[in-house]
Order: C-alpha cells, then sequence, then structure tokens
C-alpha cells in the first residue's frame, strides 16, 4: 500500500467517525486532502465511500428515516446528478480543483451562518438539485441537505442523510460510469479505502449517544476551509 493511499485513509476513517457522529463531514474532510494528492482520484473513490457509510448508517438506525424528505430531495438530486456530470466532462484539472476548493468553502460557510432552514419540500428540492451537482462533480453534496435538518433530532439527521446518500451517491456513480468517466484506478482506490471507512464508522457507534457533535463541528470545519483553501491556491496557480 502506497503512503498515499494510507494517508487518504486515515483522512476516511477520520471522515467515517465524524459522518457517523452527525450524519456529514466525511467528503468535506476527505475531498479537499484527497484533491491535494491526486485531483484525478475525485470524484469516483470518495463516492464509493459515501456510499459504503452511508448504507451502514441506514442499517443502524433504519426507524428514523424521514422517507417524506428523502423523497423530495432526491426529485431534485437526479436532474442535478446530470448537471454534475456534465461538469466533470468539462473542467480540465485546474478548474475541478477551483470548483472542488470553492464549493467545500461554501459549504463551510454555509455551516457557520445563523441561517436557519426548515425541511419543506421547495427547499428539499432546491437542496437536493444542488447536491446533486457538487456531489457528482466533487462528492461533496451532504451539507446542502444536511443544513435543512440541523435543528432535528440526531437520529433523523444521520438515518435521513443516510438514506439520502444511499440514493444519491449511488446514482451519482452510476451517472458517472454511464458517461465513461469512471476509472479502474479511481474503482480500486475506492475499495481499497473501504476498510479505513469501516473503522472510523465503527468508533462512531458507541460515541453517538454520549457526544455532542458540537465539541467536534468547529474544528471539523477548520480543518475542512482550511483544505478547501489551500486546494484554491494552489489550483490556481497551476
Amino acid at each position: 500500500m502506497s503512503w498515499g493511499i494510507a494517508l487518504a485513509g486515515v483522512v476516511v476513517a477520520l471522515g467515517g467517525l465524524l459522518q457517523g457522529l452527525i450524519g456529514f463531514g466525511l467528503a468535506l474532510i476527505a475531498v479537499p486532502l484527497i484533491a491535494l494528492l491526486d485531483p484525478t482520484l475525485l470524484p469516483v473513490p470518495v463516492l464509493m465511500v459515501a456510499t459504503a457509510h452511508a448504507s451502514m448508517s441506514l442499517a443502524r438506525e433504519f426507524s428514523h428515516v424521514d422517507w417524506r424528505g428523502v423523497g423530495w430531495a432526491m426529485l431534485g438530486r437526479l436532474p442535478g446528478t446530470v448537471v454534475g456530470i456534465l461538469v466533470v466532462d468539462a473542467l480540465d484539472p485546474k478548474g475541478f480543483g477551483l470548483v472542488v476548493g470553492g464549493s467545500v468553502l461554501a459549504c463551510v460557510l454555509l455551516s457557520v451562518t445563523a441561517w436557519r432552514p426548515q425541511p419543506e419540500p421547495r427547499s428539499l428540492v432546491t437542496a437536493g438539485f444542488a447536491s446533486g451537482s457538487f456531489g457528482t462533480a466533487t462528492a461533496v453534496g451532504g451539507p446542502m441537505v444536511a443544513l435543512l435538518y440541523q435543528n432535528q433530532a440526531g437520529p433523523q439527521v444521520r438515518a435521513t442523510l443516510a438514506a439520502f446518500f444511499v440514493l444519491g451517491s449511488g446514482a451519482s456513480v452510476i451517472g458517472l460510469l454511464a458517461a465513461g468517466q469512471v476509472t479502474a484506478h479511481q474503482l480500486w482506490t475506492g475499495l481499497a479505502l473501504i476498510p479505513f471507512l469501516i473503522a472510523g464508522f465503527l468508533l462512531s457507534g458507541p460515541l453517538r449517544k454520549r457526544f455532542d457533535a458540537g465539541g467536534i463541528r468547529t474544528p471539523m470545519l477548520v480543518v475542512a476551509g482550511a483544505s478547501s483553501v489551500v486546494l484554491i491556491v494552489r489550483s490556481a496557480l497551476l
């Protein structure tokens, strides 16, 4: 195993721990750092581990899913996925790096705002479309929908986002495959990261009911924001 995969694996494990506790955060942590290691790996490996994590989370807290909200969000996610595929096909590595960094930074800024949205049909469809676009192009699609559930109970947030990610991330991978945007190297990298993801997920199990998610929210956003700024600067200098 190369040092790059090992380092990416540690990042994915930390992201898996965070997402297991608060419902999202895997892509916010993993995407900027993996993009710094090798931009050509994105978005497929992160979408693969996101789908795997969501499947495990859904099985763990299935009874708490807001299926009505998932349905409305998926109504926007599917056309958004098409837009994301077009973005992947059109951008060069520099442009792609700027999109990844900019989208992550935008998510971070939205996450620290005092805005308190509600999971209503119109906002869910809009967030689903944005999630499909950014999620397919950069693997960062969680915060758009997560923000709508920020005032809901922890189990509902985690379970609902997990159900949305299973359907949404899975659709993005299938769409990218159909468009010929997936390489064998990306697939093998995604598979190599799964054991690290499982380790992070398992660590979140005994902690999720006792852990105050606000305790790690600020450092998580700081790391994601700093990584995105580094990526934007690096891409701009290419």
